[in-house]
């Protein structure tokens, strides 16, 4: 197919408000609930809950001051697109490229987590190797499926999001009568140091709900569902996490808590026996198939498609399957960078979980900064347009300048005693600005033409 025909294809508009919805909620980080919220109550104690509200809300904040970005730009590339049309086409690449490069690691630490859920089903695998080669099959299963189709994909990820959500409402529901009260004292074992350290832990587990606005390009009403998907997804896993949260720690004493298994998986265990445990312990292979199929695959590769066809990327990144309208070699190099991650990650696991883990929170933190930035400078400059859309951020300035103070502290509970990681992250930052400048010398000189709407004219 010629270059020509190729750019006339685009995405299709398929996707509706329950499908963004599933989006949001899934791509919250699976492995942050189930597996790393033992970490968070281990340092925080029973305030592990409150700090993970913390995190819950900043991520609201955030949301509340990206919403009508998302409603006066909806398109593939999302903070990637609206930077470059406020800040130019240098900034929005370094934006849109920090939040595809965290889902990448994302996907190969998650990765490696479905693989070890998924050896739960299988105590007689023994060798070590096996995580590897679940989290292999599963990644490329998730591929495909997103090669197939992104109404496929994205019933899917309804459908398993519907699921995830109930095992949780009925565990926190039926736990609820379990709950010793005694165990929420006291309340901040380690001191208000532990409640602070467990928030950034928080704010990893909820990484990911602003995904959903890579689905702007896709959308059938995107100026509609955009915004309540970005809202009800948010509130949906606060509400139902938070409620969940508390139940885990009413049953399970604090000091009981270990880092080496999901605190979830334990406590329905307790609760329900082992059918209990199996039930959960699927909830929780079911938020890590979520957060990968729809969160690294499809977001990522929207991003990358966008950034092609904007120049910023290789052209071959930008071509659309002329069946499925979904960007396929862009989901192939996400797979395989994924792929590459996973293998890294079974020979040399603190890389992933401890250092490029760090990275994601950098990267990710650095591209809602840069937005936010680019929030308020077109809030301030288009206010003609701003008053012309259908949805608008209350309040303003609030909402950014909470972003701002959530970004902030999540850094420094982070960093604070690692300043080393954050230095890594600043050079390869530098390093990823100075790269594009060499080799994309026209689209880092030239100022960007502001687009109209998305990725789509409206009729």
């Amino acid at each position: 197919m010629s270059d020509h025909l190729q750019l006339d294809l685009q995405p299709k508009r398929t996707l509706k408000f329950w499908h963004i919805w599933a989006l949001g909620v899934g791509a919250v980080v699976g492995d942050g609930i189930f597996l790393l919220m033992g970490e968070g109550i281990a340092v925080a104690g029973p305030s592990s809950i409150i700090s993970y509200g913390v995190a819950g809300l900043s991520q609201l904040f955030l949301i509340m001051a990206l919403v009508e970005m998302a409603v006066a730009m909806p398109n593939a590339g999302a903070m990637s697109h609206w930077v470059e049309r406020i800040m130019g086409k240098s900034w929005g690449f370094i934006a849109g490229m920090t939040f595809a490069i965290g889902w990448i690691i994302a996907g190969g630490s998650v990765g490696l987590a479905l693989g070890k859920i998924t050896m739960w089903y299988f105590p007689s695998l023994t060798a070590n190797w096996w995580p590897m080669v679940f989290a292999l099959v599963f990644i490329t299963i998730f591929a495909l499926m997103n090669i197939a189709g992104t109404m496929l994909a994205a019933r899917i990820q309804l459908w398993l999001v519907l699921g995830l959500v109930a095992i949780m409402i009925v565990f926190a529901l039926i736990g609820l009568k379990d709950v010793n009260l005694s165990n929420f004292t006291p309340l901040m074992p380690h001191g208000t140091s532990g409640f602070l350290s467990a928030i950034p832990l928080g704010t990893y587990a909820y990484l990911g709900a602003l995904t959903l606005v890579t689905a702007g390009a896709e959308a059938i009403n995107p100026e509609r569902d955009l915004p309540r998907g970005l809202i009800w997804s948010s509130l949906t896993f606060l509400f139902i996490y938070s409620f969940a949260h508390f139940v885990l720690q009413g049953i399970i004493p604090w000091q009981n808590v270990s880092i080496d298994s999901s605190p979830f998986t334990v406590a329905a265990g307790q609760v329900f026996g082992v059918a209990g445990a199996f039930i959960m312990n699927t909830a929780a292979w079911v938020a890590a198939a979520t957060t990968i199929l729809m969160g690294t695959i499809y977001a990522t590769s929207r991003i990358f498609y966008s950034q092609a066809r904007e120049g910023m990327l290789p052209k071959f990144m930008g071509k659309i399957h002329p069946k499925t309208f979904t960007p396929i070699n862009a989901i192939l190099v996400i797979w395989a960078a994924t792929v590459l991650l996973i293998v890294i990650g079974q020979f040399n696991p603190d890389l992933i979980y401890i250092e490029l883990s760090n990275q994601l929170v950098i990267a990710w933190l650095f591209s809602w900064g840069i937005t936010l930035v680019a929030s308020v400078i077109y809030r301030v400059r288009y206010k003609d347009e701003v008053a012309k859309l259908s949805w608008r951020q209350p309040l303003f300035p609030l909402f950014p300048v909470l972003g701002f103070i959530g970004i902030v502290v999540v850094l420094y509970g982070s960093f604070v005693n690692d300043l080393g990681t954050l230095l890594r992250g600043a050079a390869w930052l530098t390093v990823l600005f100075v790269l594009f400048k060499i080799f994309n010398k026209n689209a880092f000189r030239e100022k960007s033409a502001e687009p109209v709407k998305g990725d789509l004219d409206y009729e």
